[in-house]
């Protein structure tokens, strides 16, 4: 379940840099991760609907999915990412031009939870803001695994709390909350560009500007009234 609640905004904005394709607004989303957790179950499960418990070990996967995310079409570029530590250099090029990072523990692995912080890090430096700023969803998969559960639902939560975001527990083998925590972040980062549009200096500037107009339009309509 959600940590944080559904962040349907409104309205989109689309920041100049948007890509588009077939006419419809592509979001690039990082599946970030220790190995093991899941991560390529979770993506082939949202992309394609099945579930593979044997996996190889990923390098690097790359998967589109079209969606229709609050009544509006777009493009999800999943990429599934390596978990191993002789890949961070990778992971630092994929954190530069992901637009949304979905980070995954397991729910049966208590280091793979202690290793989002690094992921935190790794974002925080990459890009140079603080992650509150960076569109995230932490994801808790194999919540299947109940009998072999190491880190509470709380604690999940916790995490989304401190790192500003929304979070679900899910299960890639009964595809729970799959399809919500992909879905979520597109809704999280459509928030982020629309936050980021309306604080946009010129944006500002205009809107002042056009607020003096309009104050001098009503100051002389009505003097012209008083005469």
């Amino acid at each position: 379940m959600p940590g944080t609640g559904n962040t349907s905004s409104g309205e989109i904005h689309h920041p100049p840099n948007a890509r588009f394709q077939s006419g419809n607004r592509v979001y690039k989303v990082v599946i970030l991760g220790q190995g093991g957790v899941g991560k390529s179950a979770l993506t082939l499960q949202f992309v394609s609907h099945i579930f593979q418990e044997d996996h190889d070990p990923t390098i690097e996967d790359a998967y589109q999915k079209q969606a229709v995310i609050d009544s509006a079409p777009c493009i999800l570029d999943v990429l599934d990412t390596a978990g191993q530590d002789e890949f961070t250099a990778m992971r630092e090029q994929y954190m530069r031009g992901g637009e949304g990072f979905i980070l995954v523990y397991a729910v049966t692995d208590r280091q793979s939870y202690d290793e989002i912080s690094k992921f935190r890090s790794m974002i925080e430096r990459v890009r140079n803001v603080e992650i509150q700023k960076v569109p995230l969803v932490v994801v808790g998969n194999k919540r299947d695994l109940e009998d072999k559960r190491q880190v509470s639902q709380d604690e999940g939560q916790a995490l989304s709390l401190e790192l500003g975001c929304p979070f679900y527990e899910a299960s890639a083998a009964l595809r729970h909350n799959v399809d919500e925590a992909f879905h979520e972040i597109v809704r999280v980062i459509r928030k982020r560009e629309k936050e980021e549009f309306q604080n946009s200096p010129g944006r500002k500037n205009k809107e002042s500007n056009g607020g003096g107009i309009l104050s001098k339009l009503f100051s002389c309509t009505s003097g012209a009234s008083k005469d």
